[in-house]
């Protein structure tokens, strides 16, 4: 998937900030003021930059893993890989899309919603982002077109968000994940797909949103206090670390020491959002194995259920391995 951008369309100056009534808005009614249980929670000024099109400020969006080694995210080991420097994960990025996606969709994108992105390019501690959204056709059961672009104009991320049934597959679901190959796999020989990633327990703690909340540069207040679904909800970048966290852990004695990065993330709300301080049962299976010139990658899917068995969300994730930090791969 390439959605159609072009340079200058994305470096128009931003206009001062508008209310942009989204659909959401219209249909709860004209006095916002009156919207005692279902105001807007998120303060990030949202800015109309040209008809049908909203971003949020551009950001400065950290790299919190830079002091580690050994990964893409310092240095040196990235730059022996031939990236510019440690990058900041994609994952990190996906908290700027939270106030476009509540702005057009309200609480039900936090109940059945979905943000699916392709990561296109790298980029390192706080160069300036912004996150940008097709305004949808209505508040419910649609789906829009969204991209991350950096302040030059380079295209970070793209993909879709949805909210109840859009009628069509998300950026990532188009995939047929059938036309990939896993001939010549060699870091990730072990690995298939089909293979189960087995039930464990686990909890977003409170300790985990508060080290979230410190480097989020889109604050909510559902994040901290009070929801309309009780407690504090976890953030997007939140459910990345919930359900990547445990799938890796029990795929790293098949995948052994790499260097791996994100490729593409979806995360996807089925009776959501998910709950801090709240046990879930985080399961998966293994969707396709492969590889391109420089990397080896595998496609996954995590579930968080509650404890009754209720599937509250879904994450699907390509997850690459670069060729050239495996000795299996040295010629």
């Amino acid at each position: 998937m390439c959605l159609a951008w072009d340079r200058e369309r994305f470096l128009l100056p931003l206009r001062l900030p508008l209310d942009i009534r989204s659909p959401w808005e219209q249909a709860v009614g004209a006095n916002i003021t009156t919207r005692q249980t279902v105001s807007f929670p998120s303060a990030t000024p949202l800015t109309e930059i040209e008809p049908g099109v909203i971003a949020t400020p551009f950001r400065e969006v950290r790299n919190p893993n830079a002091s580690g080694t050994g990964s893409i995210h310092d240095t040196a080991t990235a730059q022996k890989l031939g990236f510019r420097g440690g990058t900041v994960a994609g994952s990190n990025h996906m908290d700027l899309f939270a106030p476009l996606a509540t702005k057009a969709f309200g609480k039900a994108w936090w109940e059945t919603g979905s943000l699916s992105l392709y990561f296109r390019n790298a980029t390192l501690d706080r160069e300036p982002v912004s996150a940008r959204m097709k305004t949808p056709a209505r508040g419910h059961d649609a789906q829009a077109d969204v991209w991350m672009n950096r302040e030059d104009g380079m295209l970070v991320c793209e993909g879709t968000v949805s909210a109840g049934d859009a009628g069509e597959p998300s950026a990532l679901r188009r995939l047929d994940m059938d036309t990939i190959d896993a001939a010549g796999a060699r870091i990730l020989e072990k690995l298939h797909a089909g293979d189960l990633i087995p039930e464990t327990g686990a909890i977003y703690s409170e300790k985990q949103q508060e080290d979230r909340l410190a480097i989020t540069t889109e604050p909510m207040d559902w994040y901290r206090g009070d929801s309309p679904w009780g407690g504090p909800i976890v953030t997007p970048a939140g459910y990345v670390g919930l359900l990547y966290g445990q799938a890796i852990r029990s795929l790293r004695l098949s995948i052994g020491t790499v260097v791996g990065l994100f490729g593409a993330i979806e995360i996807r709300n089925v009776n959501g959002p998910l709950l801090v301080e709240t046990p879930y049962v985080v399961h998966g299976k293994v969707l396709a194995v492969g590889q391109s010139p420089k990397t080896e990658f595998f496609w996954y899917e995590t579930y968080a259920d509650d404890t009754s068995g209720k599937r509250i969300a879904e994450h699907r994730m390509l997850l690459r391995f670069m060729k050239a930090s495996s000795p299996l791969w040295a010629e």
